[in-house]
């Protein structure tokens, strides 16, 4: 702590945030609390290498990210982030983190969120909408290669549909369907038709090929946005959130076995004071 002019000992640091961790849980039971009353949810999932105990290797776990933020669609409340650790990717995860809740849940185009929409569940109010940045990420890999016409011309079509969301954050979510209903729409007429009309000219096991059946596929998913302002474009948002544990990773070569769970709630803590641009300090003295 050179700024208090302090020596503590890294050791005697790792302990101390081993503890600060278990302490800290009840805060980050209550903060995803706090994001299950939200309107809409984002989730995304990311792993996490963990020493597995006794065996001196480390396993993939995963740690769950989960976001609110209203301030898009004209929302006041403080952006929240919380995220939980697993031994598991499967929907049984999720399911367990959000239930009761009601609302909009949107994500990526993994199976494991399509749970909690089957009517059969409990909390069968959850919509899915899904994220325009993960259809344009696969067209985009093809355009910069420079070997498939559809996926440029994809890339181009799309362009627009960002400045448009631009213009309209923070609008209320009628404004923003207003504009999205006038200058978004028939772009997306016009993509679907484009992706039906090539399709069936491609190799089935071709990279283009596998682009559009994943667009086609959640087309419902991807079209919400139009109707619905609280909706975003893209997941972009949760996908920020997760970026500095992802670089966590990079610079560490696991998570202690004893530690994997505090590690998730400090994370959370740590996040929510950069969503909030607090500094936890000035306070201190």
């Amino acid at each position: 702590m050179p700024r208090d002019q302090v020596e503590i000992g890294r050791s005697q640091m790792a302990q101390w945030m081993g503890k600060v961790g278990f302490e800290l849980e009840p805060l980050a039971a209550y903060a995803l609390t706090r994001i299950k009353q939200g309107q809409r949810v984002f989730a995304d999932e990311t792993t996490l290498p963990t020493l597995a105990p006794g065996s001196g290797k480390a396993k993939t776990a995963y740690l769950w990210t989960y976001l609110r933020d209203d301030r898009p669609f004209g929302g006041s409340g403080p952006p929240i982030v919380v995220y939980r650790f697993e031994d598991s990717r499967a929907g049984e995860c999720v399911a367990r983190h959000l239930d009761g809740y009601r609302g909009i849940l949107q994500v990526d185009g993994y199976a494991a969120y399509n749970r909690l929409a089957k009517p059969d569940r409990a909390n069968d109010a959850v919509t899915l909408a899904a994220c325009w940045s993960h259809v344009r990420r696969k067209f985009y890999e093809l355009h910069a290669a420079g070997s498939f016409t559809i996926a440029s011309q994809t890339v181009a079509h799309m362009a627009p549909l960002w400045a448009v969301e631009e213009a309209v954050r923070g609008h209320d979510p009628a404004a923003r369907v207003m504009a999205r209903q006038e200058k978004s729409a028939a772009i997306l007429v016009a993509l679907f038709k484009l992706w039906e009309k090539e399709l069936p000219k491609l190799s089935g096991k071709s990279k283009p090929a596998e682009a559009i059946r994943y667009a086609l596929g959640r087309r419902a998913a991807l079209e919400r946005f139009l109707v619905d302002g609280r909706i975003e474009l893209d997941s972009n948002a949760v996908e920020r959130a997760i970026r500095p544990q992802t670089i966590t990773r990079k610079n560490s070569l696991f998570v202690s076995a004893n530690f994997p769970a505090p590690f998730a709630v400090e994370c959370s803590d740590a996040q929510g004071v950069h969503q909030n641009r607090w500094t936890p300090c000035d306070g201190r003295r």
